[in-house]
């Protein structure tokens, strides 16, 4: 009898409590799952264990776009601390030379001294860049890396590509890059077969940039989302039903961890060479990842472009890293839309808390400062390209 007691009071708190199903019109919206099931499609979990469709047509991805009633002080940084340089530049036409005052006057506003244009130039377009910047007011601001055709790589490509680099250098070029995504993704060699990252072909160009002392900027891969099931978990779902052609499928590209693989294999075969992985690798979401990579590998640098999502939802594990590895991180932006740089300088600069991102179909959460110290911001917005990059003007710097 006093079993069937506890029993009937914990009956009767569940049902006071609306925790299982009663009778009445709720209870076809609502649905008991097992410990560690997921809700039926068009449910949520409103108890432990206990699903309930809403009475209301819910919105869409796209349009639910809720209002924040956090009231927390806000510091906004329209300029950085410290003069930038942008390692991770794609500026548009760098041989037009109102294209390149725009530019210019557009940085101004940003404290960003100085952008590399990382667009993989090669031939007539990167003398041409050279050749406008040069001969322009502005020709302290930027500079232009050397770029690399990948296509019909055979017997003989590496050593001609090399040769090409050697004579982009000596025209003006400052760096190697961005080496582009398709490398280990689609490109194909002239038998057909696909271009590994660390194709032994390649190994005379990698050669040639440490011999002539300059950095290689490369960018493999995508985020990894983009190589997974385009299901109800994957973070970028939205990115990827906008634009399709982000997705990888498995049956048609080599997976994330194989091209990661590739990477990695061509920074351990060539220790003399300097490489700038960009976008932190992808692998901005696992730092302990990035960590293992820095410490083996004394000659890989990584770069902030398109990932300050990551940093800004993991602000204190972000701040440890970026202070413990302040000699290794490079700042760039990718994409050339000057009014998302000040996101960059709010993050990196200040401790404040739950504000937007500046493209909701890459993360739906909010960002959080890091408050990064003085001297690391130093070295991440000028001094460890300065560092890495030789050709660059050295001079005028902040001490």
């Amino acid at each position: 009898m006093r079993g069937s007691s506890l029993l009937a009071a914990i009956v009767a708190f569940m049902l006071g409590a609306g925790l299982v199903a009663q009778p009445g019109p709720d209870n076809a919206r609502r649905a008991t799952i097992a410990p560690g099931e997921e809700c039926p499609p068009g449910m949520t979990e409103i108890r432990p264990q206990i699903c309930q469709a809403p009475q209301l047509p819910p919105p869409s991805i796209v349009d639910y776009r809720p209002r924040s009633t956090l009231v927390v002080p806000e510091h906004p940084v329209p300029r950085a601390k410290f003069p930038a340089i942008d390692f991770h530049g794609h500026p548009g036409n760098m041989s037009n030379a109102g294209n390149v005052a725009s530019v210019v006057a557009a940085l101004d506003t940003l404290n960003v001294r100085m952008l590399i244009a990382a667009d993989n130039l090669t031939g007539d377009r990167l003398t041409r860049s050279i050749e406008t910047i040069r001969s322009s007011p502005q020709k302290d601001r930027l500079r232009v890396l050397a770029g690399i055709d990948f296509r019909d790589v055979g017997p003989g490509f590496g050593a001609r590509a090399a040769r090409e680099l050697e004579a982009a250098v000596a025209a003006g070029a400052v760096g190697l890059g961005e080496i582009p995504k398709s490398l280990g993704l689609s490109v194909r060699k002239a038998d057909g077969s696909r271009l590994h990252i660390d194709d032994p072909e390649l190994d005379p160009i990698w050669d040639a940039a440490a011999r002539l002392d300059i950095p290689v900027f490369i960018h493999t891969a995508d985020p990894e989302q983009f190589f997974a099931p385009l299901d109800d978990h994957n973070e970028r779902w939205l990115e990827q039903a906008l634009f399709p052609e982000r997705r990888y499928p498995q049956d048609r590209f080599p997976s994330f961890e194989e091209l990661a693989a590739e990477r990695d294999s061509l920074f351990r075969k060539h220790p003399e060479t300097r490489f700038v992985m960009a976008h932190f690798g992808w692998h901005a979401a696992n730092l302990a990842r990035v960590a293992r990579l820095l410490d083996e590998l004394p000659n890989v640098y990584t770069e902030v472009g398109a990932v300050l999502y990551d940093f800004g939802r993991q602000p204190r594990a972000a701040h440890d890293f970026f202070v413990k590895y302040q000699d290794r991180i490079l700042f760039g932006k990718d994409s050339f839309q000057p009014v998302e740089y000040p996101y960059y300088w709010r993050v990196f600069e200040t401790s404040d808390e739950y504000f937007d991102y500046y493209r909701n179909y890459h993360a739906f959460w909010k960002l959080y400062g890091m408050g990064l110290p003085d001297a690391v911001l130093r070295k991440l917005y000028f001094a460890n390209a300065l560092k890495i990059t030789p050709a660059l003007p050295q001079a005028g710097w902040p001490q």
